[in-house]
């Protein structure tokens, strides 16, 4: 019950968070695309993402210090905690440099020498490059406080400094219009002073709050090379998923031009909006995942497994069926004038979003375990197959842009199946129980929303497009929590909602 409650608390941070987030980004996004044109935007768009694909020694190390900052404050040990806050701060000054280097010199060929950009932007690009490169670094360092505070589970302070972090940015939108010097870079500069506030905020609490986070070098083969290992597999999986990602991102930009390429940042914008529902609850469920399998409490590592897929799957659905209905209303709402595909993107991206979300809670605790070398190989290469499939799809047989979501989704599912055979061998994972407890009561609650949704679409398509959107959504928002409960919820946690609400009326 402690943990239970100590879950939902958390949850609601990181909801209050969410809400906040969501809107001003979406409002920036809007902002920004709109200051800086369809081009430039693009381009910001796809620089962003090659910076990002560099990156990914920091994602991979993000993964590790999260597992064994959280596993050694399950076992309680103090001493070994100090330790592994050290070496983890160490490593992530050296991935800094690493990175830096590799900035500098494959990714400068490539911004100079493949991607597609008009000439006279050429000096833009650059320099806006380099800020990105500047905020990935200062990004990288700032990992292990951010980790610390996960572990804890101190998900308030993570979330009034997301909350400022993304205000500042809406601050630098207002800024932008005082310029008349080129927009690009100064959001791009701008963007880099918002992050170095964050990072000193972040380092500044952590030391103030935690004695472990007080930094003393010690040397430590043993340790390091463990954690390396793992980070070493952790980031053939992260390649994946970049891959995935922003590799979509150049092969449109290869193929198209940059203005799908602001289309697909578009699209981004609106999957990371839609995935917080999912990472904020699975934020808060993470920490106890890992504790209860450092503590060898597997069965409740079991169930918080199966909780924890089924309600994400909840979270993401209630959003699915209104957003896929009302998209075209929704980006002449938020845009205006949306680019080209944006409607297409994001309709396939949702679709993604849906599979993916069942596999988070699967994914944290094959980490769990520290035995991953295995499973990021078979699940890292069927993930990262995307690219060239992809790649093939588009050039040889002149593939419509859609077609690198169509491929995503179909390896989705086929990684989802994978994790499932992994987790029955890493921790004798009851694959039967998942499939009856999850699997088969989400795809029984996904057929009546489906059609619910189509009887919605038959019956009211003759309204207004707003008061379509106004009504389509509150009905579906109805339908979808009351199917929820009748067929998503089993006995107990059915008992469970009716006394929570039953106790806010009495109250």
């Amino acid at each position: 019950m402690s943990s239970s409650k100590t879950i939902a608390k958390n949850t609601l941070f990181l909801y209050f968070r969410m809400i906040l987030i969501m809107g001003i980004t979406l409002y920036t996004s809007r902002i920004v695309l709109k200051q800086l044109g369809v081009s430039d935007f693009g381009l910001y768009s796809l620089v962003g993402g090659i910076v990002a694909m560099l990156g990914i020694l920091n994602s991979a190390m993000a993964n590790a210090t999260q597992r064994y900052l959280s596993f050694d404050i399950g076992k309680g040990d103090l001493e070994q905690l100090k330790k592994t806050f050290s070496a983890t701060l160490t490593i992530h000054f050296g991935i800094a440099i690493f990175v830096f280097v590799l900035t500098e010199t494959i990714g400068l060929w490539y911004i100079n020498n493949v991607m597609n950009f008009p000439e006279n932007r050429a000096i833009s690009i650059n320099v806006v490059y380099q800020f990105s490169v500047l905020t990935l670094l200062l990004t990288i360092i700032q990992v292990p406080y951010n980790a610390l505070i996960l572990a804890h589970e101190k998900m308030a302070v993570y979330a009034y400094v997301s909350i400022l972090e993304v205000i500042l940015k809406l601050i630098i939108v207002f800024i932008l219009d005082a310029f008349n010097y080129d927009k690009l870079i100064i959001y791009a500069i701008l963007t880099f002073l918002v992050a170095l506030i964050i990072r000193l905020i972040y380092q500044f609490y952590c030391r103030k709050k935690f004695i472990e986070s007080h930094y003393e070098y010690k040397w430590s083969p043993v340790f390091f090379k463990e954690i390396l290992s793992y980070s070493g597999w952790n980031l053939f999986g992260n390649f994946a998923v970049v891959a995935r990602n922003q590799g979509n991102n150049v092969l449109l930009n290869l193929f198209f031009g940059p203005v799908l390429n602001a289309s697909y940042g578009l699209t981004n914008q609106v999957q990371t909006a839609v995935s917080l529902f999912v990472t904020n609850f699975q934020a808060a469920l993470n920490p106890q995942i890992i504790k209860n399998y450092a503590a060898q409490e597997l069965n409740k590592m079991y169930n918080l497994i199966c909780t924890g897929s089924k309600l994400s799957f909840f979270l993401v659905i209630l959003l699915f069926f209104p957003l896929y209905l009302n998209i075209d209303t929704i980006l002449e709402i938020w845009l205006s004038n949306p680019p080209e595909k944006t409607n297409s993107f994001i309709k396939l991206a949702l679709v993604v979003i849906l599979i993916d979300c069942l596999s988070g809670p699967l994914m944290v605790s094959a980490q769990a375990t520290g035995r991953i070398k295995n499973y990021q190989i078979v699940v890292g290469t069927i993930v990262f197959l995307n690219l060239p499939i992809s790649f093939i799809g588009l050039k040889y047989f002149e593939a419509k842009s859609e077609f690198v979501f169509y491929v995503s989704i179909f390896l989705s599912v086929f990684a989802f199946i994978f994790r499932l055979y992994f987790l029955k061998n890493m921790i004798n994972f009851p694959i039967a129980r998942y499939l009856k407890t999850v699997i088969l009561r989400v795809l029984l609650l996904f057929i009546p929303c489906l059609l619910a949704c189509q009887i919605v679409y038959r019956y009211l398509k003759e309204l207004h497009e707003v008061h379509f959107l106004i009504v389509s959504t509150t009905v579906l928002l109805i339908v979808t929590l009351t199917f929820i409960f009748i067929i998503g919820l089993d006995k107990n946690e059915k008992t469970f909602v009716q006394r929570m609400v039953i106790g806010k009326i009495k109250k």
